[in-house]
């Protein structure tokens, strides 16, 4: 998968699932996932492997399956910026690549519904050509006012911090093995890493806000999400806003971990620690 960039893929989402009562009651995020982004698709299916796809157990395994999953990174690099990536970079790229769209398995359901699928682990594969990901939830979490409450498959809990909480230790739960399968080769410690981990589940959710016309919802809900001491998370989503030429404001933060991808084109990322305030101006007046 891929953070911004992704592969094509058709506009659906689908749930082949025995033991979830249908339907499954955050489709229609992904639905919507779909619509705005349709770089990103979403299945209900149990993991599967071969014929392009990874398994999220294959990648926490560490190996072959990490360097074939980083494979693309390197090749979109060669193709994008002319030369090649350093391989910790093209490994640091991907785990923020696939953290991206895993995060928002979780995020996006909790954001545009209050209802997050529970996931085991490993209950995730990614099939990153056709810019897929497959999840096998076993119910969800939701607010004890939610409609959908009494259904068997569902766990109410007590409020809006209880069900974030049950948000950040979804996202933990996935990506937290497949960045030990990824950390040898990224050569970054843990406090890096779950700073990329923080970064992706922040970005990609910002993302899809701004392309659903939510963004300022979503930096106040953000704020909240990761505020900055939740750990195994390392920083928050630590939102702040630049007055732009003309007048308004836009919302900014600087990234708690850096792609290292600076070191392969002459420009550093939009949010990149590196990148200061006049020029990100400067590029968001521009595009």
């Amino acid at each position: 998968m891929s953070a911004a960039p992704a592969g094509p893929l058709s506009r659906s989402s689908s749930c082949t699932r025995a033991p979830l009562l249908a339907p499954f009651p955050v489709l229609g995020a992904y639905t919507r996932l779909t619509e705005v982004h349709p770089a990103l698709r979403v299945v209900c299916a149990p993991p599967r492997a071969g014929k392009g796809w990874i398994t999220a157990a294959q990648l926490a395994a560490g190996g072959s399956a990490v360097d074939a999953f980083t494979a693309r990174d390197r090749e979109q690099a060669l193709l994008g910026y002319g030369r090649p990536l350093r391989p910790d970079v093209a490994a640091g790229l991907g785990l923020y690549r696939y953290a991206w769209s895993v995060s928002l398995l979780l995020t996006l359901p909790w954001f545009l519904h209050r209802r997050v699928p529970l996931l085991p682990f490993p209950a995730v594969s990614v099939h990153r050509a056709r810019g897929t990901v497959s999840l096998a939830p076993t119910g969800f979490a939701c607010l004890p006012g939610d409609p959908v409450a009494v259904r068997p498959d569902a766990v109410p809990v007590a409020d809006e911090a209880a069900l974030r909480k049950v948000v950040r230790e979804g996202v933990a739960g996935q990506v937290g093995p497949v960045l030990e399968g990824f950390r040898g080769r990224t050569r970054r410690g843990t406090r890096a890493l779950w700073g990329l981990m923080t970064d992706a589940a922040t970005e990609s959710l910002w993302r899809l806000a701004r392309l659903l016309g939510e963004e300022a919802r979503a930096g106040r809900e953000l704020r909240l999400l990761l505020p900055g001491d939740t750990a195994p998370f390392a920083g928050g989503a630590a939102f702040r806003e630049l007055t732009v030429p003309g007048g308004g404001s836009v919302l900014t933060r600087d990234r708690a971990s850096c792609c290292l991808v600076y070191t392969a084109r002459p420009t550093s990322c939009l949010t990149c620690p590196r990148t200061h305030d006049a020029d990100r101006i400067t590029r968001l007046s521009t595009t």
